[in-house]
């Protein structure tokens, strides 16, 4: 860590929430551990650690970061949830890599390879995200059928994704719906693992009967993204009604909204002042003159920038140092930023841009985005501080030194 600017994982929380959601919700045989993009930017290297605390299939994007897993000696299955090249399907036995057979035609193509070993498949079923999957059911049925005589193929799962957490809307209900009719000509039970839901369908909804597994993302990083409750003031009052009076007339299955669950937050960012000077009234900070200095007054000058994903959203915005709040000014610059300070702001002060006195609740919020986003954004440059019962124990970072 060259200039200390770094993101910091607390390992502790990330196996608590495991440990938690298990608890919790002990009714599933299979929880996947999502863990694409870095393990949602946290690193893949805590992925070891969600295994020991119990997640027992995990779910990647491509088939880079599951041969990255591989090689960091991860054993247990992994599944590609995005389409992998069938050129690559060697790779894919070798490495022990679960496909997905998203598309009528990636089937028909994959019905014409020679499969030299054993080969897992899931089956993605597009209920109503229009994105991945099948959603013919004739179709279905063919690549069920047709898949059970491959020579060296498993049918290991079938799934599909919510578009929505269906608290407000009937959309939930209508893909549940739509999934169970693209499934009518096939046996779910003959399929090993059935899983639909991701965190928001775990904690607003009751479990699926037919579903064993469950998609484990957001939740596993600290996060419950379930709507906060209304204020109870007039306006409030009657938006509650008018949802009441939705539901019922939709027909919409009951939610659960008030959820009695631990979890927490494990990212953190950090930089240090790297200088701190006193200006003028009347001087101008950073590119196009855009903030002029009301008073003499101190700025920081700190080591992050867009070009590390920090965001030129977050102009204007506040961060951290000694405990005390102070706001950034000026342009978000490609490496650097600065903040307006006091004369207790020395070099080398700690800066913290995102943890527990700036959540990132707060952060994304103010930056127009999702905390889905707001850890992903940073990109592996960063180097990742994995901490456990307050101690060191690896630092991810692309720097051989």
């Amino acid at each position: 860590m060259y200039r200390n600017t770094y993101i910091e994982v607390n390992v502790d929380n990330l196996q608590h929430n495991v440990k938690e959601i298990i608890k919790k919700y002990p009714e599933y045989q299979y929880y996947f551990g999502v863990v694409k993009g870095n393990a949602y930017g946290h690193s893949d290297k805590v992925v070891k650690y969600l295994v020991e605390s119990g997640i027992n299939y995990l779910a990647v994007a491509s088939l880079e970061e599951g041969i990255s897993l591989r090689r960091d000696g991860i054993k247990i299955p992994i599944l590609c949830l995005e389409p992998i090249d069938l050129e690559y399907l060697d790779e894919c036995i070798s490495q022990n890599i679960t496909i997905t057979v998203h598309d009528y035609q990636y089937f028909r193509a994959l019905m014409e390879k020679e499969i030299k070993g054993q080969l897992k498949v899931h089956i993605k079923i597009d209920s109503g995200l229009c994105r991945l999957g099948l959603y013919d059911k004739t179709q279905i049925k063919e690549v069920v059928d047709g898949l059970r005589t491959k020579h060296n193929v498993e049918i290991e799962g079938i799934f599909t994704h919510f578009a929505t957490d269906g608290i407000y809307d009937v959309s939930w209900d209508n893909q549940l719906a739509k999934f169970q009719e693209l499934t009518s000509e096939i046996d779910l039970e003959q399929i090993p693992i059935v899983h639909l839901g991701r965190s928001q369908t775990l904690l607003n909804h009751e479990k699926i009967p037919f579903a064993n597994g469950i998609r484990l993302g957001i939740i596993l990083y600290g996060y419950n993204t379930t709507p906060k409750p209304l204020p109870k003031d007039f306006w409030n009052t009657l938006r509650k009604w008018k949802r009441a009076y939705y539901h019922k007339k939709n027909h919409i299955s009951p939610t659960i909204t008030q959820i009695d669950i631990d979890l927490k937050t494990a990212f953190s960012l950090y930089s240090e002042v790297m200088q701190v000077k006193k200006i003028k009234k009347g001087s101008f900070v950073g590119y196009g003159r855009g903030y002029q200095a009301q008073e003499d007054m101190y700025v920081a000058i700190i080591p992050i920038g867009y070009a590390d994903g920090f965001s030129r959203k977050n102009k204007g915005r506040q961060i951290v140092i000694n405990g005390k709040r102070y706001p950034l000014i000026g342009e978000i610059n490609m490496g650097m930023i600065i903040a307006k300070v006091d004369e207790n702001v020395k070099i080398k002060d700690k800066v913290t841009l995102i943890g527990e006195e700036i959540p990132m609740y707060e952060v994304t919020r103010y930056i127009g985005t999702s905390v889905y986003e707001g850890s992903c954004m940073f990109n592996n440059w960063v180097p990742r501080v994995l901490k456990k019962d307050g101690k060191i124990i690896e630092i991810d970072e692309k720097v051989e030194k």
